[in-house]
């Protein structure tokens, strides 16, 4: 009989998050494949739990895949488990879980701590739909353009991003989606946690934010917000340039009505157009 792959969340942060099935389950398994082994060496060694680790990463993962359902088939139970959080959301396993499915291999997921979830929990935003998006294009051009694609979602939006990259990527949201609320997480569950709310041009990033992935969370259009020819106003020079067009009115009487429209006030809307011009 072929034994299991066992597919388990472990701690975003705090170690106190891991469930007593998941303990249970790292204890009773041949072997545990991870993200990092030195990571998961110390979760294991905070409870006590002596089993075997091998590696199991973006860079290895196509051949140990093969290699770590070879082992299930004989019989022995194998765990998967990344730095933090669930396997596969935004990290490696697709390959070893596709390949034991394939194989007629029970994978058993063993639920537990998501950094999406916890943040879209404590955020603000709402939570009946949202979208998870992962990582965006790490080169400019590329990430306004998955942004742009993304303008029509009426979801509250979920981001991970990379502290080095998250100044850009908030100007570039506030670029493709409009001047919406947003939320940044960051050290989720640890000592220093932060929530850092407000519109996407007067979003602060804190400072300390040189480590880990942060969460990044935009929400939906808003009911009311500005609105042009029936459509959301996804820029302010844009549309300042259309209502100039179409209805002949000067620059100020223009920025004047989307202002009100956009339902900010005409010093906002000006510094927004200002940027804008400059990115032309």
């Amino acid at each position: 009989m072929p034994g299991v792959l066992y597919i388990i969340a472990t701690p975003i942060g705090n170690l106190e998050d891991i469930t007593v099935r998941a303990l249970r389950v790292l204890k009773e398994v041949d072997l545990n494949a991870c993200e990092d082994t030195r990571h998961t060496r110390k979760l294991l060694a905070r409870y006590q739990i002596s089993k075997p680790t091998v590696s199991y990463h973006e860079h290895n993962e196509h051949g140990r895949a093969a290699e770590l359902v070879d082992k299930i088939t004989t019989g022995l139970s194998v765990a998967l488990v990344s730095d933090a959080g669930t396997p596969l959301i935004s990290d490696p396993g697709l390959h070893i879980v596709s390949e034991a499915i394939k194989r007629q291999i029970p994978v058993v997921p063993v639920p537990g701590p998501s950094a999406l979830i916890t943040a879209l929990a404590a955020s603000g935003l709402p939570t009946a739909e949202f979208a998870f998006i992962g990582f965006l294009p790490s080169r400019g051009a590329a990430r306004r353009a998955r942004l742009k694609e993304l303008a029509d979602v009426k979801s509250t939006l979920i981001f991970y991003e990379a502290p080095h990259r998250i100044k850009a990527t908030i100007e570039d949201a506030r670029q493709a989606l409009g001047n919406r609320e947003c939320v940044i997480a960051r050290e989720l569950t640890k000592l220093h946690e932060e929530f850092v709310r407000g519109r996407l041009s007067e979003i602060v990033v804190p400072e300390g934010s040189a480590r880990g992935e942060i969460v990044l969370l935009v929400g939906p259009p808003l009911e009311g917000s500005a609105k042009g020819a029936g459509r959301e106003i996804r820029s302010i020079l844009e549309e300042v340039k259309r209502l100039m067009k179409a209805e002949g009115l000067d620059q100020k009487s223009a920025l004047k009505r989307v202002a009100r429209e956009g339902g900010i006030n005409k010093r906002e809307a000006y510094k927004l157009m200002i940027s804008e011009r400059v990115k032309e």
